[in-house]
Order: structure tokens, then sequence, then C-alpha cells
């Protein structure tokens, strides 16, 4: 793909997809569900990933680099659960809160 061809906010969109699939990928593996994205399995995710960030640096753009390392099992961005109600709704919640956190959309 021709990155140099996109504008820095697509380049800061496409990270942002990209860091937001692996994080989903990895709450749903977290809850024992099948990786929406298969992130991690996929080589050209972190191919374009790695394509992404090199123009970013090449244009002096500031981002978070992509961290490919497996996650920790005790994250400290997992938020309280609250007891009672609806479990759907709070395992709902509970996963949009920490991908929310995870790419720093809060």
């Amino acid at each position: 793909m021709n990155y140099q061809a996109f504008t820095n906010d697509t380049l800061v969109m496409m990270h942002h997809g990209a860091r937001g699939a692996l994080a989903v990928d990895d709450e749903l593996s977290k809850l024992g569900e099948e990786p929406r994205f298969k992130v991690r399995s996929t080589s050209d995710w972190k191919t374009h990933a790695a394509d992404l960030e090199t123009e970013m640096v090449r244009r002096g753009m500031t981002f978070e680099v992509i961290d490919w390392s497996a996650p920790a099992p005790d994250d400290p961005l997992q938020p309280e659960v609250p007891q009672g109600g609806d479990k759907t709704a709070n395992r709902d919640t509970r996963f949009r809160d920490r991908i929310a956190a995870v790419i720093n959309m809060r």
C-alpha cells in the first residue's frame, strides 16, 4: 500500500484501527471466545501496522507504537464489574470499557 499518499489523519485512523482490532481480539480471547479479527495469527496485520508506523515516524508524527507482546493476565485496565443485574449487560459494558481504555478513547 502506498502510505505516502495518505494524509496524517488517515494514517492515525488506520493505526487506531489496527490497535483497536488487536484489543478486541485480546479481550475476546480473555473471555474464551474466538478472536474476531485474528490480528495475532495473520502476519499481514503486523506488516500493515509496521508500514503505518514507519511512515508516521518518517513524517515526525507522535503516536504510541503497537505492543505486540501477549497481554498480561492481570491487566490493571480491568474495570470493576457491578454486582447483580444483567450479567450480559455487565459483560458487554466491561468489554466496551476495556477496549476504550486500551485504545485510549475515554
